[in-house]
């Protein structure tokens, strides 16, 4: 008897085992989490973009995370010249939220092509790149979100002046429509704020242009960046955001923006940047993010919420340019809900 109630009990226990096995399965073989039908299995989502340019072909780096059929996100990095790697920490927060978003090196960054061609850093060129990624990734105004950080924020703008017929949502992240003002900010209200033997020292280099001296460089990252890129001590700094300043394209940065980021200095093409008189005519649904901290104006970052026709403003309160880290939570619990709005038709 005892035998039978023993050989009872381990039946039960086996059953009670496969089917927690066949239910850990079913969870793990998620549609989000499911590529098997995807033409980027091979290679765990990664493919190599052609992208055709006046001066030829040349391919850039994406990679896609997750299935979503009404959620995608494409992100565009800073810079210009930075990498996707900055922006890794949103592998912490979208799985989760079940977003499929799209890791993407620009034109000259280091994971895509860099033909080292100085006629190619334009924005129009960039934005006609976007264009091009969006179409061969499959991405539509059904579904197609676009992200922008920094200087990927104002490829999100003059995308959307220009093809905003293909989006569902658009998100400037810390980012201002003019560089003009931009300058101003940083020149009249941030430069101040530093230790005044510090803004004497930075104010006396730039005067002689001395942008190559290591010293202007060290001014710049040990005092205005803690402050005001990333409000952590530059040795706490996450390993994401150091490789991607690491692997920075120099050339086109310094083309584009200039030696520093402590407004725009030089002859930079994007010195006279400006769209604040255009923005109005963006009528899809917009989230605009700032910190409070931010190398740029918070007030006008809020503005640019007011000034497009369906606009809102994400404030962090703990955060700088790259509040994705710096303020976190505030952050991503601000996006994901903008895209779980627009994409539920609520916003």
């Amino acid at each position: 008897m005892k035998k039978i109630i023993l050989i009872f009990l381990g039946f039960i226990l086996f059953n009670s085992c496969e089917n927690s096995q066949k239910e850990g399965q079913k969870k793990i073989n998620s549609v989000y989490l499911d590529y098997s039908s995807k033409d980027d299995v091979l290679s765990g989502g990664v493919k190599m973009i052609p992208i055709q340019t006046q001066s030829g072909e040349f391919n850039v780096w994406t990679k896609r995370i997750g299935n979503n059929p009404t959620m995608k996100v494409l992100l565009l990095h800073g810079g210009p010249g930075a990498t996707h790697e900055y922006l890794e920490a949103f592998d912490s927060y979208f799985p989760n939220a079940e977003i499929e978003y799209y890791y993407y090196d620009q034109l000259e960054s280091y994971y895509s092509d860099q033909p080292n061609d100085s006629s190619l850093w334009t924005v129009e060129r960039y934005v006609d790149e976007v264009e091009q990624v969006r179409i061969a990734l499959g991405l539509n105004k059904d579904n197609f979100y676009l992200y922008g950080s920094s200087w990927g924020g104002i490829l999100c703008m003059e995308y959307a002046l220009k093809y905003q017929e293909n989006l569902k949502g658009l998100i400037i992240s810390n980012m201002m429509a003019s560089i003009p003002e931009y300058v101003d900010y940083a020149n009249n209200v941030l430069g101040p704020q530093l230790d005044s033997a510090v803004l004497a020292e930075i104010r006396a280099l730039e005067a002689k242009e001395d942008y190559s001296n290591p010293r202007y460089n060290e001014l710049i990252v040990t005092n205005y960046y803690p402050e005001h890129v990333l409000r952590m001590p530059l040795e706490d700094w996450p390993d994401p955001v150091n490789r991607a300043f690491a692997n920075m394209s120099q050339g086109l940065y310094i083309t584009m923006q200039g030696p520093s980021e402590f407004g725009v200095v030089g002859d930079a093409k994007l010195k006279y940047w400006d769209v604040k008189e255009k923005l109005k005519n963006i009528s899809v649904p917009t989230l605009s993010i700032g910190g409070k901290y931010d190398t740029m104006d918070p007030e006008h970052m809020k503005w640019i919420a007011s000034e497009v026709q369906n606009g809102k403003f994400l404030y962090c309160e703990n955060g700088s340019h790259l509040c994705m880290y710096d303020d976190q939570k505030t952050f991503f619990e601000g996006l994901i809900k903008f895209i779980y709005d627009v994409n539920n038709g609520s916003f």
